[in-house]
């Protein structure tokens, strides 16, 4: 039996191969991390943990005949997942009249899905100990100003280019903001004739990105670069088949993955 269960189904392989094209391109249209991380993976589901190395402090050590790596640890790879259930009745109605099958269930659950993923590389999981990007206790917090006017987003953005740079942290920078944090950038700056939002992609030479998974008033720079982090994935997001429920299809959207933070200070949270 395969890891996705998926031969105890009386499905087509058409069926699932149109599924997993709906699945994943509603994952891909939701998910913001996967824009700017570096994946290390798919190392396939049976990965159960990774080693996660702290910047500039892990080194073997020798003693008394016993070799040790300090500033390593290893960390579980946990799982996300969704379910939803598609009703027979639905299913055979499609085969008989030839319509094409409506996969909106498929599709919500894999936003549904893609929102946990952000989700945990933002906020990770406090009370199962995973750190995420907004809690990591050596990421650098800088006072926000009032970003609705002024200049204030570009100059606080400007001193987190600064703070990131005076601490020898040097490649490609992100902003993520949440939803009402970029909508007060969509203004005009007076004398300019840009957006303060094309300032800022200007400063920073790639675009901002709008995140619902932050919820509101967040806003996070970093600098992604794969010695300073990465998503380590496990298995990647498939469906598998659960279950025939009275007489309906259950499936489950599934992923295992990791935020590996291996440097706290390549991230300045705006408070």
């Amino acid at each position: 039996m395969s890891y996705l269960s998926r031969e105890n189904s009386n499905l087509s392989q058409e069926f699932w191969k149109e599924l997993d094209s709906v699945v994943v391109s509603a994952a891909a249209e939701a998910l913001t991390g996967r824009r700017f991380l570096h994946l290390m993976g798919p190392l396939g589901p049976g990965a159960e943990s990774i080693p996660v190395d702290t910047a500039n402090q892990t080194q073997e050590v020798s003693e008394d005949g016993l070799i040790t790596i300090q500033g390593r640890k290893y960390e579980e790879i946990p799982g996300i997942y969704e379910d939803f259930t598609i009703i027979a009745r639905d299913l055979e109605y499609s085969k008989d009249q030839g319509f094409p099958f409506d996969f909106s269930a498929a599709k919500r659950a894999a936003q549904a899905c893609a929102l946990k993923e952000d989700r945990f590389i933002y906020f990770g999981e406090e009370a199962h100990g995973f750190k995420g990007m907004l809690t990591a206790p050596g990421s650098r917090k800088i006072k926000r100003s009032d970003w609705s006017s002024g200049e204030n987003a570009f100059s606080d953005i400007a001193a987190g280019v600064a703070t990131l740079v005076q601490n020898g942290i040097h490649g490609s920078l992100v902003l993520i903001v949440s939803p009402d944090v970029y909508y007060q950038l969509q203004r005009i700056q007076p004398g300019t004739g840009l957006l303060e939002l094309d300032r800022i992609e200007k400063l920073l030479g790639r675009k901002v990105l709008n995140a619902p998974a932050l919820g509101s008033s967040k806003a996070i720079l970093a600098c992604p670069e794969p010695e300073n982090m990465d998503l380590v994935i496990g298995q990647d997001l498939a469906t598998a088949y659960l279950e025939q429920k009275d007489l309906n299809h259950v499936f489950r959207i599934l992923e295992t993955l990791l935020l590996r933070i291996k440097r706290e200070d390549a991230i300045i949270v705006f408070e």
